[in-house]
């Protein structure tokens, strides 16, 4: 590599050859990790993530753990940016000490995630993993379903992708209730949103879905207490974090019958594998369809997020700005 050029190790599967491209015209030296059959870099350890990032000036990166002694250990890595647009596995604190920025694919992944959860909400609704489950018993008997046409949808977290939600709902001619720390009155006169607390959200919706981040405040949102005050016969779609829902007690309402069913693209196992039992109890469950933190990961909305996190690495490594509302931490600048 000439001293001119900038090393970006990328340690995700699923990077296409324009992006690749992009950043080789503007300057940078591409490294893909050859990650093994069946693991995501958050598989990998610290040792190894040194060993990987020893010589990177920039990180594409998707789960992996960003932690102050790795950052430490990387002095020549400017900016980590993730093809995604959650952080809470990036110690933010960390990277401002640090002077290194921390980026998000803000806004590539939304139509992607809207769509699956649209997607979960008419396949448990119409009940379509245990029709075709039947069928191939031999048992063509009608199972009768309910529609997402005019009921009443609570959306908790109005970001992006949560927009991108209520824009899909209006094709159902769907009530839509909200709940978001930024009530915005203008969006909800345009679109027909009700903003609501909590407790309305959860006795009056049909379905809710989950688009909010992790944090202290919203881990165990939902709850043995907010499932019991949900609507009887109501679906949960969770396509945000583990962690938002309490699984083992998502499973005990979903047992007893008190919820329909339940659409999870994202799992509290995913960060504590002592709940794997749970996860797998829920998988079981004929009213639960499941995908592996997948509902992003399309090949449009892969495409979009490489190019995203790409720009991001070029804009820094060149001493420029990334665009708007991907930079959640800026050492260089200390925010």
């Amino acid at each position: 590599m000439s001293a001119s050029r900038h090393r970006v190790v990328v340690t995700q599967r699923f990077f296409d050859e324009a992006t690749i491209a992009y950043l080789e015209d503007n300057g940078c030296e591409v490294a893909i990790v050859d990650l093994a059959p069946g693991t995501a870099d958050g598989d990998l350890s610290h040792d190894q993530l040194v060993h990987l990032l020893a010589d990177a000036d920039g990180w594409i990166v998707g789960h992996a753990r960003v932690t102050r002694a790795l950052l430490e250990a990387l002095p020549r890595l400017q900016i980590i940016s993730r093809r995604g647009v959650g952080y809470e596995r990036v110690d933010l604190d960390a990277a401002r000490d640090l002077g290194r920025v921390v980026a998000i694919g803000a806004g590539g992944n939304d139509a992607s995630v809207a769509d699956h959860t649209i997607g979960m909400m008419l396949a448990i609704a119409k009940r379509l993993r245990e029709s075709q489950a039947n069928m191939q018993a031999g048992k063509w008997s009608i199972l009768t379903g309910s529609d997402l046409y005019e009921k009443t949808v609570g959306v908790i977290g109005l970001g992006r992708i949560g927009k991108s939600l209520v824009k899909r709902l209006g094709g159902f001619d769907a009530r839509v209730l909200a709940v978001t720390a930024d009530p915005d009155p203008a969006y909800a006169a345009a679109t027909g949103v009700e903003y609501v607390d909590l407790d309305r959200l959860l006795a009056e919706s049909d379905y809710i879905s989950l688009h909010a981040p992790l944090t202290a405040e919203t881990r165990y949102l939902i709850n043995a207490e907010a499932l019991a005050r949900m609507k009887p016969g109501a679906i949960l779609i969770n396509a945000a974090r583990g962690g938002l829902v309490q699984d083992a007690d998502l499973l005990e309402a979903l047992r007893s019958g008190h919820l329909a069913g339940a659409g999870l693209d994202v799992f509290v196992s995913e960060s504590d594998p002592a709940f794997m039992e749970v996860t797998n109890a829920l998988l079981a469950l004929p009213n639960v369809v499941a995908t592996p933190h997948a509902a992003a990961s399309s090949r449009e909305g892969l495409n979009r997020t490489n190019r995203i996190a790409a720009e991001s690495v070029v804009a820094v490594l060149s001493g420029g700005e990334p665009a708007p509302g991907c930079v959640v931490a800026d050492g260089r600048t200390g925010r």
